[in-house]
């Protein structure tokens, strides 16, 4: 009996501290603050629509694409590697041609070698 008067006095203390509480709180600005949480809702919710729109179709897309993308990736790092033995062997040549021939080139062309200050575009291994 006693656990029954401890829960009707918890229902009537909450009771009355919601009605206390509701004093404190203009009803009217409840319902605009309700209004405008639906509001937000909403708009959300369609965000959420048009990004799973637009990410289904970026992701149908790049399936498309993804091949061609694989494969000219191999082509381009075959021509990098073409390229880099091409000026290797054109520095080469142009060092024995420097020896054999020391007026060949001006002065300053076969100063200090320009380095290289292309980044690597190789993945990490």
């Amino acid at each position: 009996m006693s656990s029954e008067k401890e829960s009707e006095s918890r229902k009537l203390g909450s009771e009355e501290i919601s009605r206390e509480f509701k004093t404190l709180v203009n009803s009217s600005d409840l319902h605009y603050l309700n209004h405008l949480q639906h509001t937000i809702l909403g708009r959300l919710q369609d965000s959420n629509a048009v990004l799973s729109h637009f990410n289904d179709f970026s992701q149908h897309c790049f399936a498309e694409i993804s091949g061609d993308i694989a494969r000219n990736t191999r082509v381009l790092k075959s021509v990098k590697s073409d390229l880099d033995y091409i000026f290797q062997k054109l520095r080469s040549m142009k060092s024995k041609v420097m020896a054999t021939y020391p007026d060949a080139f001006p002065q300053d062309s076969m100063g200090e070698m320009i380095d290289d200050k292309r980044p690597d575009l190789e993945m990490p291994k």
